[in-house]
């Protein structure tokens, strides 16, 4: 949404009018509440006709599905259509294990909604699954990035960078990743950065036992800028993840024209075929891991083809400016579609 909302800067549409309004934000979550009663009160100016056309509502698990049920309840209250656009990895658990109540206000939101925008065919089988009234609704918008350009060079040197980006964690397969990268032949020269917050000090601890701290650096939580430095002098990308819905470091990783090797978990199959947009690894699996990350080091033509491969799929399926343009398009006719009455 950052994108998008420099895409509605440079580019705003003649016809739409855009405001973003954050319910979350950093720190404890308690400084969630004045934030969702702002988002609240923006939308109560419909009473005097003052409140937007439509939301497009963001929606993960945990607290940020509490948060968004209140604001899709207030908006069908105020007869405002809205979007569901779902995120997040760990959602289709989090319904699961909801209790019936919360379940079917989960249901009701998705139900409501004029719109919903899934990231990929699991996660639109899923939804169905679920909702399978809103058949016609539902649509497949996946995560998008700028595009690189792809006669930038890379940095002229002797040894091959992976670069993971993302929550250091079991569930992002960093301990596997660990494993896989301590089996490596000692001849391939490679280097390797685990970039993100987390579970840092004890992946640190692991490296070190492995005799790895010479190899792999564990810088924590990077910026925009140290990770575009990253994936521009990086040649492999990799996440080995147990869950995810559409992972933007894959994708910023395509953009760049990395080779990625990564597990075939949610929507992840949609935009890496293995073989030829890059290596699918089965999950927890760290001898497939190093299998596929050994065969990227030693045989650069691979290497070099699936980065090709992946960065021309990524021009063609996630540059952002082709995501802003169907967005739009979504809003205007989610703007002009009665919106549903609830019976909750």
């Amino acid at each position: 949404m950052d994108e998008i909302r420099r895409c509605v800067a440079s580019d705003p549409p003649q016809d739409l009018f855009v405001t973003f309004c954050a319910t979350r934000g950093k720190g404890h979550i308690l400084f969630s509440i004045p934030r969702v009663l702002m988002a609240l009160l923006r939308l109560s100016g419909a009473i005097l006709g003052l409140g937007p056309d439509i939301v497009h509502i963001n929606v993960s698990q945990n607290g940020s599905t509490w948060r968004k049920m209140i604001i899709a309840r207030v908006a069908r209250l105020l007869g405002i259509p809205y979007v569901i656009h779902l995120h997040g990895g760990e959602f289709q658990k989090f319904w699961e294990r909801a209790p019936p109540f919360v379940a079917s206000c989960i249901s009701d939101m998705f139900f409501y909604s004029v719109r919903t925008l899934v990231l990929g065919n699991f996660w639109r089988s899923f939804i169905l699954s679920k909702v399978p009234e809103i058949e016609d609704r539902i649509a497949i918008l996946p995560n998008a990035t700028p595009a690189v350009d792809s006669a930038i060079e890379k940095p002229n040197r002797d040894w091959i960078s992976i670069v993971f980006l993302g929550l250091v964690s079991d569930r992002k397969g960093v301990p596997q990743l660990v494993d896989a990268l301590s089996t490596l032949s000692s001849e391939l020269n490679w280097r390797a950065t685990i970039a993100g917050d987390g579970d840092v000090e004890v992946t640190r601890e692991s490296i070190s036992r492995r005799g790895l701290s010479g190899r792999v650096d564990l810088p924590g939580w990077v910026g925009p800028e140290e990770v575009s430095r990253l994936l521009l002098e990086g040649d492999v990308l990799v996440l080995p993840s147990f869950d995810e819905n559409l992972p933007m470091s894959v994708v910023e990783g395509m953009a760049y024209g990395l080779s990625v090797v990564t597990t075939p978990v949610g929507a992840i199959e949609d935009i890496i075929e293995h073989e030829k947009t890059g290596l699918l690894v089965p999950p927890g699996d760290s001898a497939a891991l190093a299998a596929a990350l050994g065969r990227l080091l030693a045989e650069p033509a691979l290497r070099a083809q699936l980065g090709q491969a992946a960065q021309a799929f990524h021009r063609e399926h996630l540059e952002i400016r082709k995501f802003y343009a169907r967005l739009l398009d979504i809003w205007r006719s989610g703007a002009r579609a009665a919106p549903l009455r609830n019976s909750c």
